[in-house]
């Protein structure tokens, strides 16, 4: 009986142990991913509308073009203003998107508050490029 004890508290610590390893890893990834996707925002935010495009995956480009891209931005979010503040809300990870290829895709809530725009919700979606790169893939403001 006492070796079954030590036993299962032996594997209770070693489930413990990895759980504990493996959200650690999980949280590296994703502040891999939150920071991608913080700086990518911060070029928007001010204002650098073509060099978000430049640096957004190859399937955002291929998907929008650069001065679609730029005048959306001039009509959606230059009358925001400047950024106050954001935090994320949450990041989920999935590998499939509805109109996008298969691939390792996080989507992330960022809770946003703009100058002229107070308690906006920014989601974001970024793609993990071939290069290991996380790259943005999508933008929505609401």
């Amino acid at each position: 009986m006492k070796i079954v004890c030590i036993v299962m508290m032996v594997m209770v610590l070693f489930c413990c142990a990895s759980s504990s390893v493996c959200a650690e890893s999980e949280s590296k990834a994703e502040k891999k991913q939150v920071s991608a996707a913080k700086a990518w925002l911060y070029l928007i935010d001010g204002g650098s509308y073509s060099d978000s495009w430049k640096q957004a995956s190859v399937y955002f480009r291929g998907a929008v073009a650069e001065r679609s891209w730029v005048a959306s931005l001039e009509g959606v979010r230059r009358p925001l203003g400047k950024l106050v503040s954001r935090e994320i809300e949450k990041i989920e990870e999935v590998n499939r998107l509805p109109g996008a290829p298969d691939g390792s895709y996080a989507v992330m809530n960022f809770k946003t508050d703009f100058e002229q725009k107070k308690s906006s919700t920014e989601t974001v979606t970024f793609m993990l490029e071939k290069d290991g790169i996380w790259k943005a893939a999508g933008y929505f403001i609401k």
